[in-house]
């Protein structure tokens, strides 16, 4: 940069520039940086550099006798003025200035300029170093450095040692460690030991090859707690391919796990308990054929035979059959329930007493109730069932005594607790919590906890069917159940049933069953099952009944056509080829409109439902069931005054 001298010598003088030696003359063309002689007394330029004209876009004869502010390459000519002072002191160095190309562009450098003597005349030698490009590095760093900061991801940058040089904000957020205590520590201080030997290393086989490395794995957070992230880690290489550095990248993906695993769970529950109610008709036929044979057997027995004791161990086998296939049918949802408004407050109530002596004088039972709690839609016995079994369950969590709490409250579920709860559904519920101070469950029991057969317990202490017939209860209620526990911790069970806003009906009074089961009418008997349509012909010829038999419903058509007499009783199975029972009993009503239906069926609920057997007015035999069972249900419906009753 020269002074601001006029330039009366112009061109002319121009021509006769000063020439330099041969070694300053090599330097001024091989370096990189924008080098200018000018005239200290006139301020033209008498030379300039190959990197002065290519960054500039100047000819060198464009430039050679003009002055820097000529050519306007200084954006204010301030600028001019406070360098030319500067040098009045001395010679400047790295001043930060902005200068003009030909084509207006706006470039950044550091001058350094200073007078110097060549050949007989003072000159001013100015060098700028252009950093307009590491200015737009440096911008676009910042700006990169900006996202990361603000990232929700963590993120780590390591030296190949694989101590950390940075980490951002997120890394903190995620694992409670501050970036103080981060830098300088090679990322294992997070190991949880959840990954092997092998999982570490192959990941570093793919880093070490220079491949970028993706996978999930479980660290721990500064608390002791654990964390699911899923990571991708970067080798940072330089010119020559040769990694430096590493960039690890992580998001917690502990919360969307976990919905992961409920919802697997959930599909997991749907599929057993579809399997359950698919296996319950056949299993329904041979109990009923067991039990009701056995029973049969005993009765023609004497009390003093060795047989009739062998009967006996038969009949309750059945029994315990029959119990387990009720709790798989309750756990897939299937099971025949009789809904109707309730108040979880007098359920409770009313179980109380009862409670008291089955968990035992060393257990407190406390009952919070919640004044004005909303009502709910489900079976009554069915939720008694609930309560007792979670209580049963909390009991056996405290063998050496301790506190059962049972509390009910209103609550309003939004979507944030429905989308990190898959099953639940939003809007009011009343809630019923059971909690105790037992043992509390680790995390691997829980994934497992609603599964039927399922067990912790010794062999012969359990079915396994407990908990499981309280979340298939619940899911048939359109509710959701939940558990929060921890070793040593205690358990809460969580269960939200959806309020209801239908009045509460007032229920009359049970049927009695009839004291004699005898009778003359006459029944038609329709089952495809051979052994349970014999049992039930034997059991009902017994009695005084007069019995028709088919074993199609094509057949039991064909005898209602051709029966002349008086048919006081279709007994027919719900479920069969070519037509179903409906279907025949309203062939029979058309033919013999005096004639009383009663199914009998060991298909379940769903079934009942697509047959239209579940509809007021309609009686239900469920299998398996006994003779004496049959008998009373038959002598019921013949009896009633008009169709209805239990369904």
């Amino acid at each position: 940069m020269s002074n601001a001298n006029d330039c009366d010598a112009g061109h002319d003088h121009a021509k006769s520039a000063c020439h330099c030696d041969a070694a300053f003359l090599k330097l001024f063309n091989a370096s990189s940086d924008l080098i200018t002689i000018a005239s200290l007394r006139h301020g033209i330029l008498l030379d300039v550099n190959d990197p002065f004209l290519r960054v500039t876009g100047y000819d060198r004869d464009a430039v050679v006798g003009h002055t820097e502010l000529e050519l306007g390459l200084w954006p204010p000519a301030s600028e001019w003025a406070r360098l030319a002072e500067g040098l009045q002191r001395g010679p400047v160095r790295n001043v930060e200035v902005i200068f003009l190309t030909k084509a207006g562009e706006r470039r950044t450098g550091l001058m350094s300029t200073q007078p110097i003597h060549l050949h007989d005349e003072q000159c001013l030698l100015t060098v700028v170093k252009d950093t307009t490009e590491g200015r737009h590095t440096e911008a676009e760093l910042g700006r990169l450095s900006a996202v990361v900061e603000r990232s929700s991801e963590a993120v780590l940058i390591t030296g190949l040692d694989g101590r950390i040089l940075y980490s951002n904000p997120a890394f903190t957020e995620i694992t409670g460690y501050t970036r103080e205590q981060a830098v300088g520590k090679n990322p294992r201080f997070l190991k949880s030991g959840k990954q092997d030997a092998t999982f570490y290393r192959n990941l570093w086989d793919t880093l070490l090859a220079g491949k970028i490395w993706h996978g999930e794995m479980t660290n721990h957070r500064q608390d002791g707690s654990l964390y699911v992230q899923e990571t991708t880690i970067i080798p940072v290489q330089d010119d020559q391919g040769v990694t430096n550095h590493f960039i690890a990248i992580g998001l917690d993906v502990t919360e969307q796990r976990k919905t992961d695993a409920q919802l697997q769970q959930a599909q997991k529950m749907e599929f057993v308990g579809r399997l359950a109610g698919g296996v319950a008709h056949d299993f329904n036929n041979l109990l009923t054929m067991i039990s009701g044979y056995g029973q049969l057997l005993k009765e023609r027995l004497e009390t003093d035979s060795p047989l009739h004791a062998y009967c006996e161990e038969i009949i309750k086998a059945g029994e315990r059959a029959a119990g387990l296939t009720r709790q798989l049918l309750a756990f897939s949802r299937r099971q025949i329930v009789v809904p109707q408004v309730l108040d979880l407050n007098s359920v409770v109530a009313d179980l109380e007493k009862m409670l008291r002596r089955l968990i035992g004088e060393d257990i407190e039972l406390v009952t919070v109730p919640q004044h004005d709690l909303w009502m709910v839609k489900a079976d009554r016995g069915q939720m008694e069932q609930v309560i007792v079994n979670l209580a049963v369950n909390a009991h056996d969590a405290m063998p050496q005594g301790g506190r059962l709490a049972i509390q009910t409250a209103n609550r309003n579920l939004d979507e944030s607790f429905v989308r990190t709860h898959p099953g639940a559904t939003a809007g009011p519920h009343a809630m019923l919590v059971v909690s105790d101070t037992g043992a509390g469950i680790d995390s691997e029991t829980l994934a497992h906890i609603f599964e039927p057969f399922f067990t912790t317990k010794e062999e012969g202490k359990g079915t396994g069917l407990g908990l499981a017939t309280v979340y298939g209860i619940v899911k048939q209620s359109a509710g959701s159940i939940w558990v929060d526990s921890e070793p040593g911790q205690g358990s809460t069970f969580k269960v939200y049933l959806p309020r209801s806003d239908e009045p509460v009906l007032q229920v009359g009074p049970v049927m009695q069953c009839p004291k004699s089961t005898a009778g003359s009418e006459t029944v038609l008997v329709v089952e495809d099952e051979h052994g349970v349509r014999s049992l039930v012909c034997n059991a009902l010829a017994a009695q005084g009944y007069k019995v028709l038999e088919a074993y199609s419903s094509l057949r039991a058509a064909s005898l209602m056509e051709s029966y002349a007499e008086p048919i006081h009783m279709l007994l027919t199975d719900v479920v069969m080829p070519q037509m179903s029972g409906k279907v025949l009993a309203n062939h029979m009503a058309a033919l013999h409109p005096e004639t009383r239906v009663l199914y009998m069926s060991g298909y379940t609920a769903d079934a009942m439902v697509r047959h239209g057997i579940l509809e007021p007015n309609t009686f239900l035999l469920q299998k398996p069931f006994t003779p004496s069972t049959l008998l009373q249900k038959v002598r019921e419906v013949l009896d009633a005054d008009r169709p209805g009753g239990e369904r």
